[in-house]
């Protein structure tokens, strides 16, 4: 299974507690469609570079994890439905390139 990056940005006047029950819902997500290897690092609320839907503030955070495809898109169609989640972005890392190192 190819391993995928998401970082997405929850709105700023999100509670801790209800920030944390978002986190957990997309961990939920990912686990119920068998993902493996799933980290989380929660970012903290950060200024935007630009105003995203009135808000100048986000809460970041980034998961990374081993997936199906299909994965992917259920994961985002949730997060394209919340109105916590001001923006998402999933990337698919390339692997690192394996440099061969000749003998003399």
């Amino acid at each position: 299974m190819p391993l995928y990056e998401t970082m997405y940005i929850l709105r700023p006047d999100l509670g801790d507690e209800l920030t944390d029950q978002a986190i957990e819902k997309y961990q939920a997500i990912l686990r119920e469609q068998g993902a493996e290897e799933l980290e989380t690092q929660h970012r903290g609320k950060r200024r935007l570079a630009y105003e995203i839907q009135k808000h100048r503030e986000g809460v970041y955070v980034q998961m990374n994890y081993t997936a199906a495809g299909n994965t992917v898109a259920i994961l985002e169609r949730a997060m394209r439905l919340s109105d916590d989640v001001i923006r998402f972005l999933t990337l698919k890392p390339e692997a690192p390139a394996v440099e061969e190192v000749a003998e003399a």
